[in-house]
């Protein structure tokens, strides 16, 4: 192998390589990323054997081959490079690296012992805006919790049906869902639940890329794929199995009736949910008070040690006047992945679940529930 190719688009796709390797002593080769020069790429693949990356470099390719080198230090060593064009060759499982005036060697590993990236050629996919499909992922994927007892809450569910894309996280105690509509119906209604590790992993490489992402589907594994600008070639895949497992019938528990239904100023909300929260006791709690007749609500904490926060808001209330107590923590979530200027707050009853939505969009939903009263 043998490949000429600039210091920044080498750090770049090692950056992103790196991010699937951990320290593995049962299996050392995954501490590794696999370099290998094909007709005018070089491509990079890591794995912890549960979720792999693999990207394309548009480079000069002198000589085909592949190698498999420590990950982390291969990538901490070519940050410290000058920004300058790189010579990488192998030799005998050595990889050679010539920059400037820099000569130096990394011993390397046999590329036959990396795991085999499973391919999805001549399977079904699915083409969905990308931006549209990263920022939906955003707004579930922190609400999903690892679980051992219940491994199915700890992915993201996805339901593929006619024009729609369903995507649902839950961990028992709030819910998040977001709907994404497609340009086209999809020729077979489908489901699987992704694991959380490789939903964040879509969000922090492809958020900011502009385009289609391909959605993948096989029996157990799926893959994302993003294509190139200047080449009809992918640019990024990142392959995943799945969780095996029946999802729970979240929809079940979206409350239909509301005994209070209220609009506020989502920034204001926020910030006094923030002040509130400083002054919470153990359990994080914060009391919200619905005033019906003075058309306010009122957020109420308290802690012995500390002292005692109140305020209020003014809001358009429909329904009964009401007060219930919510963890802090779940209530700052649901409104931070909620992007417009004001939210629908309603309140189905005083210990039954509640829902967080923006006003003027009806594809995000979040419901949380309350703290029981003791």
């Amino acid at each position: 192998m043998k490949v000429e190719i600039l210091k920044e688009n080498l750090k770049n796709g090692l950056n992103i390589s790196e991010r699937m390797v951990g320290k593995n002593l049962s299996l050392p080769i995954l501490d590794n990323v696999l370099i290998e020069a094909e007709d005018n790429f070089l491509s990079l693949t890591s794995t912890d054997l549960e979720t792999a990356i693999k990207l394309w470099i548009l480079t000069k390719i002198i000589k085909k081959g592949k190698i498999a080198v420590p990950a982390k230090f291969f990538s901490s060593f070519i940050s410290l490079l000058p920004d300058e064009k790189i010579l990488l060759e192998e030799k005998k499982q050595s990889l050679y690296i010539e920059c400037k005036n820099l000569k130096n060697q990394i011993q390397g590993h046999n590329p036959e012992e990396f795991p085999i990236i499973p391919e999805f050629n001549n399977l079904e996919y699915l083409e969905v805006d990308n931006k549209k499909f990263c920022y939906g992922i955003s707004q579930v994927v922190d609400i999903a919790s690892i679980s051992q007892t219940r491994p199915e809450i700890s992915g993201i569910y996805f339901v593929f049906s006619k024009n729609l894309i369903k995507i649902a996280s839950t961990d028992s105690f709030r819910l998040a869902e977001k709907n994404i509509i497609l340009n086209s119906p999809v020729k077979k209604d489908r489901s699987f639940i992704l694991p959380q590790k490789p939903a964040k992993e879509i969000i922090n490489i492809l958020t900011e890329k502009e385009g289609i992402i391909k959605i993948y589907f096989s029996t157990n594994q799926t893959m994302f794929e993003f294509h190139m600008k200047e080449a009809t070639h992918p640019q990024v895949q990142i392959t995943s199995r799945l969780i095996d497992g029946e999802y729970p019938n979240y929809e079940e528990i979206i409350p239909k009736k509301f005994k209070t239904s209220t609009i506020l100023k989502r920034d204001e909300f926020l910030n006094q949910i923030k002040t509130a929260s400083l002054f919470s006791g153990k359990i994080n709690e914060v009391k919200i008070t619905i005033n019906q007749q003075n058309k306010e609500v009122e957020i109420f904490s308290q802690n012995p040690e500390i002292g005692q926060s109140q305020s209020v808001m003014p809001a358009k209330i429909e329904g009964d006047s009401i007060t219930v107590s919510f963890n802090y923590k779940f209530l700052i979530d649901g409104l931070l992945n909620i992007k417009s200027s004001e939210v629908i707050f309603e309140i189905s009853k005083e210990e039954g679940p509640c829902v967080l939505k923006p006003v003027g969009d009806v594809s995000y939903i979040y419901v949380i529930m309350p703290i029981k009263s003791t």
